[in-house]
């Protein structure tokens, strides 16, 4: 068993070409498995999608397991929001066939984790130039489209009159409408339900923007922590810390 969980904290953790081969590889099932998320959810329930939510149920829930299992804090960990985003997943998948309520837009949650595995991360920002320089704009960019498509997903399912794509897209057009404060007027809220997840939707998804907009005309930064200070930003070509002066040796690869 202690050689089984070495092994497993090797491909988790470790620098080793497989190790690497399996992050990259679950950060496109995960990518995947949000795609799937959010185009399953207009579709009607049938035996075919629901082996399909099982199947994923299973291989998150051994991802969930293995990265709780070789945790060196497992009450902390259980702290994340990504690990709390993996386990709404697996309860909405797990409820789904129990429950009439529909919790689809909770899959969506899934998404969380792509931009904050520690060690992919740092895969990321050892292999690829432009993940290191706009690190931050990427990032805010994934949670803003996560935070779109879960809301419209919820507007679809607790607020469309009618189902289908058709409906889907409705849901869309609103949400994007309403958190850009545009507000056409052709979809408006009604109901006090309606009212209240529209102001939901403009005050988060503002903040968002903000975020986002920050990101992208702040100067590039690359994230590396200073040994000395812990000043965690610095410039791509940096060499020494602009903070306290310290050597700094920012991992990559040229180019």
């Amino acid at each position: 068993m202690e050689r089984l969980k070495a092994r497993v904290i090797e491909l988790y953790t470790g620098q080793s070409p497989a190790a690497r081969r399996l992050r990259y590889g679950l950060i496109l099932f995960d990518l995947a498995t949000v795609v799937y998320f959010i185009i399953s959810v207009p579709l009607p329930a049938s035996p075919a999608l629901r082996a399909v939510n099982t199947a994923l149920a299973l291989v998150i829930a051994v991802d969930f397991l293995f990265r709780f299992w070789i945790s060196d804090s497992r009450w902390r960990h259980l702290g994340r929001i990504y690990v709390l985003a993996d386990l709404v997943v697996l309860l909405s998948l797990l409820l789904d066939p129990l429950f009439s309520l529909d919790l689809n837009f909770l899959r969506i949650l899934r998404g969380i984790r792509l931009g904050r595995s520690e060690y992919l991360l740092q895969d990321l920002r050892r292999d690829w130039r432009f993940f290191r320089e706009h690190e931050d704009a990427l990032v805010a960019s994934l949670n803003l489209v996560i935070f779109v498509f879960v809301t419209t997903s919820a507007v679809f399912l607790f607020f469309a009159e009618r189902g289908g794509s058709a409906a889907y897209v409705d849901s869309l057009y609103y949400t994007v409408t309403t958190l850009t404060t545009t507000g056409y007027g052709d979809l408006t809220p009604n109901t006090p339900g309606e009212k209240l997840a529209a102001v939901v939707i403009m005050v988060v998804g503002v903040s968002l923007f903000l975020r986002l907009a920050g990101a992208v005309f702040t100067p590039s930064r690359v994230h590396h922590p200073c040994p000395s200070c812990g000043l965690t930003r610095h410039d791509p070509d940096a060499v020494h810390c602009k903070h306290c002066g310290d050597l700094l040796r920012i991992e990559t690869r040229g180019g």
